[in-house]
């Protein structure tokens, strides 16, 4: 699988003063993202951790256009944009009622427990090649 979607609600806990979600909580929203199509994918993060595998984000470019709201039902949609030996790179769009409100692209690396850069694993080229 190379895209999910999932829709969440914004917490009161998430915004501002102002009544926006704080810029923060985009990267949270890419975060259950991204986990939610490993998940769909077949795959699991905490079977990778266990492994002796983390993914970690290495660099975040992220475009907000409009703000989300307290109680908005937002969608998060993730694509695979690119998958190579040495990274793995997402991209984001978050939308309500079918206006876009943010887009990102996310890179990630997998590293070994002491913080060396790894290969992505043959099971992620595998499900997301």
């Amino acid at each position: 699988m190379r895209e999910h979607e999932i829709e969440l609600r914004v917490r009161y806990d998430e915004v501002d003063a102002m009544g926006f979600v704080h810029h923060s909580n985009y990267l949270r929203y890419f975060e259950i993202g991204r986990t939610e199509l490993l998940r769909a994918s077949g795959g699991c993060y905490r079977d990778m951790e266990d492994a002796g595998q983390l993914v970690v984000v290495v660099h975040v470019d992220c475009r907000y256009s409009k703000p989300a709201r307290y109680d908005d039902l937002i969608k998060v949609r993730t694509r695979i944009d690119k998958v190579t030996a040495g990274r793995i790179v997402h991209a984001y769009e978050i939308t309500c009622n079918d206006q876009k409100l943010v887009t990102a692209l996310v890179t990630l690396v997998v590293i070994d427990l002491k913080g060396n850069p790894q290969r992505v694993p043959d099971e992620l080229l595998e499900l997301y090649g």
